[in-house]
């Protein structure tokens, strides 16, 4: 047994049939018997003496057991992996094609659990082995990807990609496009830090020589004026029409009120002054629908 470990996909033989399935073995180990239960084998219909092809994997009770699907990630192949499961403390799980869904440690999630996956997110794995011979699902680094990256030409400047992070940190977050591209999302690009294996919309800001793009995942800027506008109106709604802030406004009270720039705040009261919807005071700002003096 100490020759087989989970995770290995091996041809082995049919050494008797029982009513739960069959029983396998090694021409060259006999003494070797894994099960192989119907479940498990599909619409195989195997006799005594029949070779099947089986990946290896430990149930419940630790036992190493056998089944006929073949998964889509082995030891020595890279594949995405849907998360299925999260355990705090433990790790998540990620679906390989199996009825076993193998687990990715917390030793290798970043260590905040806000940039861990959420259920539905989609990881680049491999199998591995721990010190015990554990079966882990193992996140591609970007070591695995060197050289690998196609190329980005100037043509792809200021259009808007979709991508799937596979790291993701305090500086920056690095993704990989649909068509292959690197992306890297600096803090400054993004609101919030993104979950690996989240799928994200960002537009390009840079090409660089090396044929890696730079993305951002922030809104071009006459959307996002109309969003903070909108944010503005909402709280002036919420509260009797009017705000008591203005340009003249402290901008860390600014980004603590509404988490925006002070020259986004700007921005959008330049659009709500536009569009009529505001009359400016000294002190306060109101909606023109509202009947309070702004002085």
């Amino acid at each position: 047994m100490e020759n087989y470990l989970p995770g290995q996909i091996v041809t082995l033989t049919v050494k008797r049939v029982i009513d739960t399935g069959y029983v396998l073995t090694d021409t060259d180990h006999e003494a070797l018997e894994i099960l192989l239960h119907t479940n498990e084998a599909g619409d195989t219909k195997l006799t005594e003496g029949d070779a099947v092809d089986v990946y290896l994997y430990h149930d419940k009770q630790k036992q190493l057991i056998a089944t006929t699907t073949i998964p889509h990630v082995t030891t020595d192949v890279f594949d995405w992996a849907e998360v299925t499961e999260v355990k705090p403390g433990l790790g998540v799980f990620v679906d390989i094609g199996t009825s076993k869904h193998v687990l990715v440690s917390n030793d290798d999630l970043p260590e905040f659990m806000s940039a861990w996956p959420t259920v539905g997110d989609v990881l680049y794995v491999t199998l591995k082995h721990d010190k015990n011979n554990r079966l882990l699902a193992d996140p591609v680094t970007e070591t695995d990807f060197e050289g690998n990256w196609d190329l980005a030409t100037d043509a792809l400047f200021n259009q808007d990609l979709g991508a799937r992070v596979f790291r993701s940190g305090k500086e920056g977050a690095v993704a990989i496009t649909d068509d292959g591209y690197r992306a890297f999302i600096h803090h400054t690009e993004r609101k919030r830090e993104p979950r690996i294996g989240e799928w994200i919309e960002g537009r390009v800001i840079k090409v660089k020589p090396d044929g890696t793009l730079n993305m951002s995942l922030l809104p071009r800027k006459q959307e996002a004026q109309e969003v903070d506008a909108e944010k503005l109106l909402t709280y002036m709604q919420q509260n009797d029409g009017e705000m008591p802030y203005t340009s003249k406004t402290d901008p860390e009270v600014i980004r603590q009120t509404f988490e925006m720039s002070k020259a986004a705040f700007k921005r959008a009261i330049g659009k709500l002054l536009k569009d009529r919807r505001i009359i400016i005071g000294d002190t306060k700002i109101v909606l023109t629908e509202s009947k309070s003096d702004p002085s």
